[in-house]
């Protein structure tokens, strides 16, 4: 492993990180049977069935529903039936923009604007509004992508929050500041939302009302809190977050916040209350630990990881309880994968990969049939 510490211009950590945006390519299936079904029902934007991995004993069974671009972070509707997912597609759109697919595949639903640049949707509890996050209040264009002479960042783009009608129509603004507001996603009882933001010179959590009102920050020491979903009965919040342990570290953390960027590196999973009291941190493995999300328990969290090889883009996902004890490995291909999200009602995840993929750079989406009680 490189020793070359977290806010060092090109560390491992920080190339294995570019896998959420540019995960490396992977090998179609390559069974006759398998890959004349795929072909048939990929033309017509149907699931395929997939076969898990010997290793993979969580998953009975597993569907493949995108095939084409770049798909990810996709996050289920209340009643299980439909996903909301961004997506990028050359011949579509230029940035990323917001879809809906049904759990069974088909073609996806543009909900989003198409102008600017959208990240991070997710719906409503009662499934009546969705949210998301998007640059086309600044401008209609796609923003640039950031300066890499600095090393590998991450650009804060200047992200506005909006809700809109499960179709796309009534688009509402909820949450504005200068920066980077973003990664909002809700209480299970709908009564709060969570999400990460510049607005007070760092990147920090914050609540808020689903109207935008009674903002309250959870989160206030130096470094990167993000990623913040409620746990099943909305009591604590999982996040990722990275806080540097160097004055070197600090410093070349605040001058890139300052010019609207991130560098990733080591990065680990917390827990906390809802009211930001009580952080707990599960993960303390040197590698990049994100997309967290809550098992239905409520007892453990799952997340992607790139701790078997922190230099490289093999992320798979992990289990672990609530103390950081009993690590256990769920997914081994040798590809990227992460945004893990469970079924409101336990026995489906959903998640992004590469497995399977057509061309570099394909990322997309699968169910799996989740087994809770093993053997």
């Amino acid at each position: 492993m490189n020793s070359a510490t977290p806010g060092s211009a090109q560390t491992p950590v920080a190339l294995a990180l570019a896998a959420t945006f540019a995960a490396a390519a992977c090998t179609p299936d390559t069974g006759e049977e398998n890959g004349a079904a795929a072909g048939e029902n990929e033309a017509e934007n149907a699931a395929v069935i997939r076969d898990p991995l010997p290793e993979e004993r969580r998953f009975a069974r597993l569907a493949q529903l995108t095939f084409e671009g770049e798909n990810a972070e996709a996050y289920y509707s209340s009643d299980g039936q439909r996903l909301i997912f961004q997506r990028r597609h050359e011949g579509e759109y230029e940035c990323d923009q917001i879809f809906t697919i049904g759990v069974e595949g088909g073609d996806p639903q543009l909900v989003s604007t198409g102008l600017g640049r959208t990240t991070c949707s997710y719906f409503f509890p009662d499934d009546s509004r969705i949210v998301y996050s998007s640059t086309h209040h600044a401008a209609p264009e796609c923003p640039p992508p950031p300066d890499m002479r600095r090393g590998y960042v991450w650009a804060l783009y200047d992200f506005d929050i909006y809700t809109a009608n499960p179709d796309g129509s009534d688009v509402q603004p909820i949450f504005s500041s200068p920066g980077y507001d973003a990664e909002a996603t809700l209480a299970p009882d709908g009564s709060r939302i969570v999400f990460t933001s510049t607005r007070d010179g760092d990147l920090d959590i914050y609540t808020m009302n689903p109207d935008g009102s009674g903002v309250r920050q959870l989160t206030n020491e130096p470094g990167y809190d993000g990623g913040p979903f409620f746990s099943p009965d909305g009591s604590k919040i999982v996040y990722r977050a990275r806080y540097p342990e160097s004055e070197e570290e600090l410093a070349d953390y605040q001058a890139l916040l300052a010019d609207g960027l991130v560098r990733p590196g080591v990065l680990d999973i917390y827990v906390m209350d809802a009211d930001g009291s009580n952080q707990v941190r599960l993960t303390d493995n040197g590698a990049a630990n994100f997309a967290p999300f809550f098992h239905p328990s409520g007892e453990k969290v799952i997340f992607s990881s790139n701790l078997n090889d922190p230099s490289s883009r093999d992320f798979d996902l992990f289990l672990v309880n609530l103390d950081g004890t009993g690590l256990e490995q769920v997914t081994f291909s040798d590809e990227f994968e992460s945004f893990p999200m469970f079924s409101p009602d336990g026995r489906h995840l959903v998640f992004g990969s590469n497995r399977h993929g057509s061309h570099e750079g394909n990322t997309n989406i699968f169910i799996a049939e989740w087994i809770d009680d093993l053997p």
